[in-house]
């Protein structure tokens, strides 16, 4: 499947429109999927868009299922694309992330991440962020 398929069909599955912002920042994802971007990262490559639209783009996209959101050990905010089969109220993404301490690059790591913690009485989790530290593959052979 082509680029351009791919994003039509994630809008469509989605109920979204297929508005030409909404397929920049999609084909972005897409290029560079396995990666959590920053919305400073976005800016940049989108050309400095109106900030309130990407926010709203992205906000709208977790709400979908077609994005998650991580943390990472900086306390940024980055974006990763979802699996098929995430919905806003369902996303399969359990797993951890790797920040890289030296090109600040963030992945997703493959693989569902199932700990279970002894929480006190009472305490409930509604989300986690696992984020692993180190060197990526082409920072360990700088």
């Amino acid at each position: 499947m082509d680029i351009n398929t791919a994003i039509d069909s994630r809008l469509s599955n989605t109920h979204l429109r297929k508005t030409p912002f909404r397929k920049a920042v999609l084909t972005y994802m897409l290029q560079h999927k396995g990666k959590a971007v920053s919305s400073r990262e976005l800016e940049n490559e989108l050309q400095n868009p109106d900030r309130v639209t990407l926010y709203r783009t992205l906000k709208t996209f977790e709400d979908v299922g077609l994005i998650h959101q991580t943390v990472d050990a900086t306390g940024a905010t980055k974006y990763a694309l979802c699996e098929e089969g995430c919905s806003g109220h369902a996303h399969q993404d359990n797993h951890a992330h790797f920040h890289c301490t030296s090109c600040d690059k963030t992945v997703c790591v493959e693989g569902y991440y199932d700990s279970e913690y002894r929480l006190p009485e009472g305490f409930q989790i509604n989300e986690s962020h696992i984020i692993l530290e180190g060197l990526c593959n082409l920072c360990q052979k700088s």
